[in-house]
């Protein structure tokens, strides 16, 4: 039986973020990719797993729209091998990732990895330079029938459907220009996609080493991708364990690490998409309702406060010109060492975003 606590020091190890520093070549959460949303999205997380925020403007890192759609940062070396490993498994798996799209597509006859080919084609022919996402789009329009096409109220525009758009573009050899608004998309030069994904990248392992231990059922529902996909590429090399009650599984090799796991040590300011955060047994992260409710609202999420291996509360930033306010808001009396840590990391934070700190503010 492995209760939670174990659990949570498990992942903030395997995470890193215990760490206090690190290079990209070593920081494992780059091999399932860092999802960058939000002012204190990819960059943030690998600043405290301790990577130094200067490394992260070079030409090592390459900005991808992956895993559910979302914008997910990489090592820029591996990226034949991360097109490979986001490649849906199956016309059922496409099919789920891409939503309402795929029903007209399915409706006219249309295989739905057909479709993200032939888009894929099309964003290939148009982006020979760095083009806004809304050129591109506007070209699919002209360029693609109408099962591929919808339209948007909001714009009084017709487009292509946004998540083939967007899953459509890797396979194009496209990557997104970091900093833009709206998305820029520019060819990723001299890159060969691998015939299948490495061990190392391989979604389903990925998630086992960070997240686990874990069901089909969390992964599945971490990449979009139907249970039937991911139980039939379920590792060969995994042990089951009991977690709550509940059976669980990860990699073998990570087994004495989470029965030994000691005590997780120091005080992090997640970011609210901090990989930490999007494991999808979120009754392990955080068993009270009310707290969850307040960590994962439905829109306008806040950042957790993780101090020992522990979620202790949320916070929000607060910026006004160039100086920045930390609103903290525990779920308990906050030792005063830890107050401490969260005023040192607020000052990390405040520097990370080329701000002065006004204050933290601890409700």
């Amino acid at each position: 039986m492995i209760d939670r606590r174990q659990v949570m020091s498990f992942r903030v190890h395997a995470q890193q973020l215990d760490r206090v520093e690190g290079a990209l070549g070593d920081t494992a959460i780059l091999d399932l990719g860092v999802q960058d949303t939000g002012p204190d999205g990819a960059g943030w997380a690998l600043a405290v797993r301790g990577l130094d925020p200067a490394a992260l403007t070079g030409d090592d890192l390459v900005l991808l729209w992956t895993v559910r759609g979302a914008p997910h940062l990489y090592r820029r070396a591996d990226l034949g091998r991360v097109a490979a490993a986001v490649t849906p498994y199956s016309e059922a798996d496409a099919g789920k990732r891409i939503y309402d799209a795929a029903k007209p597509l399915k409706a006219a006859g249309i295989p739905i990895l057909d479709a993200l080919d032939e888009i894929a084609a099309r964003m290939r022919e148009i982006v020979h330079e760095p083009t806004v996402k809304g050129t591109v789009s506007g070209r699919l329009a002209e360029l693609l029938p109408e099962p591929y096409l919808r339209f948007c109220r909001p714009c009084n525009a017709t487009h292509l459907y946004e998540m083939p758009f967007r899953l459509a573009a890797v396979r194009a050899g496209l990557e997104l220009e970091p900093g833009t608004s709206p998305p820029v998309l520019r060819r990723s030069a001299g890159v060969r996609k691998a015939s299948s994904p490495a061990e190392s990248h391989d979604l389903i392992r990925s998630y086992l080493r960070l997240l686990g231990p874990a069901t089909p059922k969390h992964v599945a529902d971490y990449l979009d991708a139907p249970v039937k996909d991911v139980q039939a590429r379920w590792p060969q090399d995994t042990v089951e364990v009991t977690v709550g009650g509940e059976r669980r599984w990860l990699l073998a090799d990570d087994e004495p690490a989470l029965s030994a796991a000691a005590s997780a040590t120091g005080v992090r300011l997640l970011a609210p998409f901090d990989l930490f955060l999007q494991g999808k047994d979120r009754a392990t992260l955080v068993p009270d309702a009310a707290r969850a409710n307040q960590l994962w609202p439905v829109l306008g999420r806040p950042g957790a406060v993780l101090a020992d291996g522990e979620l202790v509360g949320v916070w929000r930033p607060r910026k006004s010109g160039r100086k920045l306010t930390v609103a903290v808001e525990p779920w308990g009396r906050l030792p005063a060492a830890v107050r401490e840590q969260v005023a040192e990391q607020a000052e990390r934070l405040a520097a990370y975003r080329c701000a002065a700190l006004a204050g933290v503010e601890i409700a």
